[in-house]
């Protein structure tokens, strides 16, 4: 059982870098106190990964033969290169992570299976777009409602501040039940854990990262990208919530970093595109693409040196 080590030193670097993505904005537009927000996220990503969970296993078992000793280095890759782009402050994928040391690994043993592949980067490529489109429309659709039945300022800051800490606990059920499986379902693939192992002890140790580690990237999220208003705040954390929830279903783990700055951008697309900050943006990308390619390089030394 000492390989599952580094699945929880995975888990830990997954919740510090994507807590920002459930309730950054909320607390970089000053809404909710920090401290409540990661007990909040801790609590909801628990409930999330054991409930669904487990949904999104096969995708990420299913790309190569594992044994336990390649879950083992997988996982050590994978948080490492996550562990390297939380210093930097910037939002990483862990599904990219994972899915690029998986693939690192396979590159070694030659057992790699592509069939999932597709459907996974065609998910990745979907998540950033389904939640520009959805922000772009919930802020129409719901800014309707909140300015022909809210009129009153008291009634405005109740429906927001219930609002955003309603968008936050989805995002964080949603970011346990879709990335979950980044963390464990390795373990669960090789054998060395059964599924609800898995959904325990990965939650556990994101819950870990959420509330010891989480600031830095939750401030680049929620104020590097475009000024945010509380309305638009909550917006952008409903929409990521929603698509990453939409993926769980599908049973693929996609990025709630990508969900969350698509949602972001979203916004910045409905107040004008020369509110974004394309260097903010471009940082952000640049880790996207670096994630895959760090881990499956990391990976593929790691497990030519030592298996």
């Amino acid at each position: 059982m000492w390989k599952v080590i580094s699945g929880i030193f995975f888990g830990w670097t997954l919740g510090s870098n994507d807590a920002a993505n459930v309730f950054g904005t909320a607390v970089a537009a000053k809404i909710i106190r920090y401290r409540t927000a990661i007990l909040l996220t801790a609590l909801f990503v628990i409930i999330g990964a054991v409930a669904e969970g487990a949904k999104c296993f096969s995708a990420v078992g299913g790309l190569s033969t594992l044994t336990p000793e390649i879950a083992f280095w997988t996982s050590l890759a994978a948080g490492s290169t996550m562990f390297i782009l939380t210093y930097l402050a910037l939002p990483s994928s862990s599904s990219q992570a994972v899915i690029g040391a998986l693939l690192g690994a396979a590159a070694v043993s030659g057992n790699a299976d592509f069939s999932l592949l597709g459907k996974i980067l065609t998910c990745w490529v979907l998540t950033p777009i389904g939640a520009i489109l959805m922000a772009y429309i919930l802020y129409h659709g719901i800014g309707f409602f909140v300015s022909r039945y809210i009129v009153s300022l008291q009634q405005r800051s109740f429906f927001i501040l219930w609002s955003l800490i309603f968008a936050g606990c989805l995002g964080s059920y949603a970011l346990g039940s879709n990335n979950v499986a980044n963390v464990t379902g390795v373990y669960v693939g090789s054998g060395l854990l059964t599924p609800f192992e898995g959904v325990l002890i990965g939650g556990l140790s994101i819950t870990g990262g959420v509330l010891t580690y989480s600031r830095k990237v939750m401030m680049t999220v929620g104020k590097e990208i475009t000024p945010l208003d509380e309305y638009a705040a909550f917006i952008a954390a409903l929409s990521a919530a929603l698509t990453v929830e939409l993926f769980t279903q599908v049973g693929v783990p996609v990025s709630s970093s990508q969900a969350i700055v698509g949602g972001v951008a979203g916004i910045g697309l409905v107040k004008g595109a020369r509110t974004l900050s394309k260097r903010s943006l471009a940082a952000i990308v640049i880790g996207w693409i670096a994630t895959p390619i760090s881990a499956g390089i990391i990976c593929y030394i790691l497990v030519h040196l030592f298996m």
